[in-house]
């Protein structure tokens, strides 16, 4: 797998509500708007999971709770590579075949990792970490990060 057509990515995350964010992930010109609930360790997953891709797992997954709602990252990684599909689920428990492709993508593992750490950066100054801890209801996940 190649990424010769890489678009970058952004990712920004908002709180919108005690224990609910919105996640907005930007490709080329594609937007696809995301929702976590406080059922999920959203947060801590999704940067778990792109640390485990960085570190040389070939596929890892991150999922966000929305109440029944749930929204899958899959990624795969090939060398400096990887590819990034994101799904809907009616519910969480389904399995990927049942889930609406929202965007799918190549894009390069430091594009990847950067955009992830830049998003989490952005909370910190945006809400500081008390202030997230208050919107959130959990810590800042500065171990993940």
């Amino acid at each position: 797998m190649t990424a010769p057509e890489d678009p970058g990515l952004r990712i920004t995350w908002t709180l919108v509500g005690r224990g609910w964010a919105k996640c907005v992930a930007e490709a080329d010109a594609a937007r696809v708007e995301l929702t976590a609930s406080y059922l999920s360790t959203a947060p801590e997953d999704l940067l778990t999971a792109v640390a485990r891709l960085a570190a040389g797992e070939t596929e890892t997954r991150a999922q966000f709770e929305a109440e029944p709602t749930a929204f899958r990252w899959i990624f795969h990684r090939e060398g400096d590579d990887a590819w990034l599909r994101l799904l809907e689920l009616r519910h969480g428990g389904e399995h990927d075949k049942a889930g609406t492709e929202l965007w799918s993508g190549p894009v390069s593992m430091d594009r990847l990792v950067g955009a992830v750490v830049r998003c989490f950066d952005e909370v910190a100054t945006v809400y500081g970490e008390s202030g997230y801890r208050g919107k959130r209801g959990e810590h800042f996940p500065r171990g993940e990060l």
